[in-house]
């Protein structure tokens, strides 16, 4: 057996593809070094190879006795099961959480829904849309006056799926360490995106901050928290929130008649349409040059492709390429033990009669 690196090295994952925040909770798990292996229908193939790489894929059909039994054994032997289908169905294939804690009381099952294992919408289909759109998430997002925008689907599948489910799995594995068990891990988007909303909970009396479109602070209403276009037609964005900030963003665009009254949303408006006709009278590159590194809180607006080759993002090899393709970097970084893009390979049978062997 290979011999792999990084803070989760030896942790086995058996992953039930599927679509959305699962493959990226398990490509997570993998770039820190867990072995995953992927049960996926016979005659599937790889529809993103950077959300699933490093993976040991097996082709199973689950309809017939063996495809069951294969997939049952590779759970039983697994630290973590990762299944994002609808309630129900791996109850109905004889692999829910019962059966498999009950001949594997360490396992930690992890569930990746959007609406969550119980409830009124949970049989319901939805997508990132809809499960942020229940939260409050999606309304905040969006011009005033204008329908709300879809962030991507960046905030619901990611940041409140995957993340919250990762953050899961491994919040259980170390609870399992003091127990000696393991348990189900029900990670739903709404919980996730509902979470991501605290911040706003918290600070509901305060006049700057709301979750009303296109207004407050962070809402685009102010003009030292927003984006502008360029000379070029290119954008940048500024984030000037502290007065101190907001004195270098002044004093570097040459604006001292902006100096005045940052915090007074009276100004707000005005200020916005002065920004708008400064920003205006010179190109991305030549504000790049003058704010950038500064505490001005300025960043160009990229496209990806630029990203990857922003000199920042280059430093922090933020992009490696593997195998003839650019990857994102695993993240966080571990000092001791860091994470690693690795390839995927249709050998998981084979790793799991390895799990089975050293069982």
């Amino acid at each position: 057996m290979a011999i792999l690196e990084g803070p989760l090295a030896g942790l086995r994952v058996v992953e039930f593809a599927g679509i959305g925040p699962g493959p990226h909770v398990a490509m997570l798990l993998a770039d820190l070094g867990a072995q995953v292996v992927t049960i996926a229908r016979p005659g599937s193939v790889v529809s993103n190879p950077v959300v699933e790489r490093a993976r040991h894929r097996s082709q199973v059909d689950m309809k017939t006795p063996d495809g069951l039994a294969f997939a049952k054994e590779a759970c039983v032997i697994a630290d973590v099961v990762l299944e994002g289908f609808r309630p129900g169905v791996m109850e109905r294939l004889g692999l829910g959480p019962d059966i498999l804690l009950e001949a594997n009381p360490r396992l930690v099952f992890a569930r990746m829904t959007g609406w969550g294992q119980e409830g009124p919408l949970a049989q319901a289909a939805g997508h990132d849309i809809n499960y942020i759109a229940i939260t409050g998430a999606l309304s905040a997002v969006g011009r005033a006056g204008e329908v709300a925008i879809p962030p991507q689907n960046l905030v619901g599948d990611f940041g409140g799926g995957s993340m919250y489910c990762a953050f899961g799995i491994v919040a259980a594995l170390y609870e399992r360490e003091r127990s000696g068990k393991g348990q189900v891990v029900d990670a739903a988007i709404v919980d996730g995106a509902t979470s991501l909303m605290s911040f706003f909970f918290g600070v509901r009396d305060r006049p700057f901050i709301t979750t009303e479109r296109g207004k407050g602070m962070l809402g685009g209403a102010a003009h030292f928290y927003r984006c502008f276009e360029c000379a070029d037609g290119r954008e940048v964005s500024v984030g000037a929130i502290e007065p101190q900030f907001y004195a270098e963003l002044i004093a570097k665009a040459d604006a001292p008649e902006l100096a005045e009254g940052q915090m007074d949303p009276t100004n707000w408006a005005d200020y916005t349409d002065k920004m708008v006709a400064l920003f205006k009278t010179k190109t991305q590159r030549e504000w790049v040059e003058i704010l950038e590194g500064t505490d001005a809180c300025f960043a160009p607006i990229l496209e990806l492709d630029e990203a990857r080759d922003h000199p920042h993002m280059k430093a922090r090899s933020s992009y490696v390429q593997h195998g003839g393709k650019w990857h994102t970097a695993p993240a966080p970084r571990f000092s001791r033990t860091p994470g690693s893009v690795r390839s995927s390979a249709d050998d998981g049978d084979a790793i799991v009669a390895e799990w089975k062997a050293g069982h």
